[in-house]
């Protein structure tokens, strides 16, 4: 148990956390210095993964990582991980960026089997995160919220777009009644303008979130529609109004983030939802 003191001087931002385990490293007892090395070492790890997941992977107990934060003034493991996913939320690489560090790391476009293999293994890497700390009671509710909805409106602006419209395809095929909010001409709020307590919505946002996928999250809580949210954080903007939260972390491979793993769970519940309602 921390004390408000502890609590009070503990970092509120990553490089000033950094900083601290860096200068503290050498004085922490064993197994404490071998999370902070794997904490320095794979700080997106440590944002979106499990106390479970980063336990197993640092070879530590999931009590070691709780000592570890309190160790920093931190009141438990989630309290340091809202830190390292600040991280994430402030510092996002532009696309020109992106390509620079590739080619800094003499990954070039002539070199395409090293960009795949990168891909892959930020694929691989996410789906086994995934797989390993999937909240299934989540998923399995939010089957039920919109099997049960007369209308499901996918809300997925800008880089979710291409999973919300295989979303809209699938359901689709398989006779779920859906309405995709493109956006189109600037129209996303008249699309969502027939929300009704009736229906459910299901929004996806990923760092950096963008604003109309929000605010037409936001206008379909108000209007009564149940929310599944997937996002990659409990602190998204969109997590507030879900009913049902599907969090996901993508690796990346030099600042692209893969998908793999937030389109196997949009198979997931096209899926499911048209099976639960046949069964019905």
């Amino acid at each position: 148990m921390t004390t408000d003191e502890e609590t009070a001087t503990a970092p509120k931002d990553f490089e000033t956390l950094r900083a601290s385990i860096v200068e503290r490293r050498p004085t922490l007892p064993k197994r404490l210095a071998q999370v902070a090395i794997y904490a320095l070492d794979n700080p997106d790890e440590i944002a979106f993964g499990t106390a479970a997941s980063v336990a197993q992977s640092a070879e530590v107990q999931p009590s070691t990582l709780v000592r570890f934060a309190q160790g920093f003034g931190f009141q438990g493991f989630s309290d340091l991980q809202d830190v390292f996913r600040a991280r994430l939320r402030e510092r996002v690489p532009s696309y020109d960026e992106r390509i620079s560090r590739m080619r800094q790391k003499g990954i070039s476009a002539s070199r395409s089997s090293l960009v795949l293999d990168g891909f892959l293994e930020a694929t691989e890497q996410s789906v086994a995160a995934f797989r390993a700390g999937a909240d299934r009671a989540a998923l399995d509710k939010a089957v039920d919220l919109l099997a049960r909805a007369e209308t499901i409106y996918l809300i997925g602006l800008r880089r979710s777009f291409p999973i919300t419209s295989y979303m809209s395809y699938a359901m689709g095929k398989l006779g779920v009644r859906n309405i995709l909010i493109d956006g189109v001409a600037g129209m996303g709020a008249e699309q969502a303008g027939f929300v009704s307590a009736r229906d459910a919505a299901l929004a996806i946002s990923f760092t950096p979130y963008a604003s109309e996928t929000v605010t037409l999250t936001g206008s379909a809580r108000a209007r009564g529609a149940k929310i599944v949210a997937i996002t990659d954080s409990v602190f998204s903007p969109i997590a507030a109004s879900a009913d049902a939260l599907i969090e996901i972390g993508e690796a990346d491979f030099e600042g692209f983030r893969s998908m793999a793993t937030t389109m196997a769970v949009a198979m997931t519940l096209s899926v499911a939802v048209a099976a639960r309602r046949s069964e019905k």
